[in-house]
């Protein structure tokens, strides 16, 4: 495992296991055992993923010292007013603390939420505090009020989409990028790429490690999500070669401004107010 040193000196393992869209906390509980297994450290999940107890289930049953894991969450909008989001929180997680938090995304009472998240920081709740999404002029306006920069940005990000200007304005601040989709959501012609064909060949890994592997070197942390076991194992089997430079550059090449998510912050206003309704 390699680890990526966050800007309050804390090391996090530089790939995660994401738990999205396995609602069920009995398969998010196998999902985790099994990766725990295969070497991984860190877990990706969130509130609206559902399945914080089974991720917490498996921290507590995988026989492992709590303090070598990661387990990260997200809160969700209509919580970030409320000061017992985070105990809440741990109690559905069956954990004393979290070692990262983030605000899910950019709408809502983020300034309330993100101070929540400062006074959970320094009452040791959590270890590390950040954004997801805040891809915005928002992004700056929490910046400009947060008394600790955000240690986290999680956001879309892949070949095809590689962030570099994002990844410059909060560069100042020594907040790391964590990618999802960092596959390009599975598309075909991302992973197909000839770039990733060659590079696999050379080095007898597949293009989904070549990508994975880009991540590592870019300084990224991609949240790979599976349930599979066997390509758990493959996610996470990319230590052992290095990139050059001359192949980096050529991966580089490949950035094209694509998003597969695309939502705009207009979009993204209602898409809330409609999930509000709904609940």
């Amino acid at each position: 495992m390699e680890y990526v040193t966050l800007n309050n000196g804390v090391k996090i393992p530089q790939i995660a296991l994401g738990v999205f869209m396995i609602p069920e906390d009995e398969d998010a509980k196998k999902a985790c055992l099994s990766a725990f297994q295969l070497g991984y450290r860190h877990i990706d999940s969130a509130h609206h993923y559902y399945n914080e107890a089974g991720v917490g289930a498996a921290v507590r049953e995988c026989g492992l010292p709590r303090e070598e894991l990661w387990i990260t969450s997200k809160i969700w909008p209509d919580e970030y007013a409320d000061e017992t989001a985070i105990d809440k929180m741990l109690a559905r997680f069956g954990l004393e603390y979290l070692d990262l938090v983030i605000l899910h995304q950019q709408v809502g009472d983020y300034i309330a939420g993100y101070k929540n998240l400062e006074k959970a920081y320094k009452a040791g709740k959590v270890r590390a505090i950040g954004l997801s999404n805040f891809e915005s002029e928002r992004l700056e306006e929490v910046l400009a009020a947060a008394e600790i920069k955000p240690q986290i940005i999680q956001v879309e990000g892949h070949p095809y989409f590689q962030q570099a200007a994002l990844k410059e304005r909060v560069a100042p601040y020594g907040t790391r990028m964590e990618h999802w989709f960092p596959l390009g959501h599975g598309d075909a012609n991302l992973i197909n790429e000839p770039v990733f064909t060659e590079l696999g060949k050379k080095y007898g890994k597949s293009n989904v490690q070549i990508i994975l592997r880009w991540h590592l070197q870019m300084g990224n942390i991609p949240l790979p999500r599976s349930t599979n076991s066997a390509h758990q194992k493959d996610n996470i089997d990319i230590f052992d070669f290095q990139l050059t430079a001359d192949e980096m550059e050529k991966i580089k090449a490949l950035d094209q401004g694509k998003r597969y998510w695309t939502l705009t912050l207009e979009q993204q206003e209602e898409k809330f107010l409609d999930i509000k309704l709904a609940e």
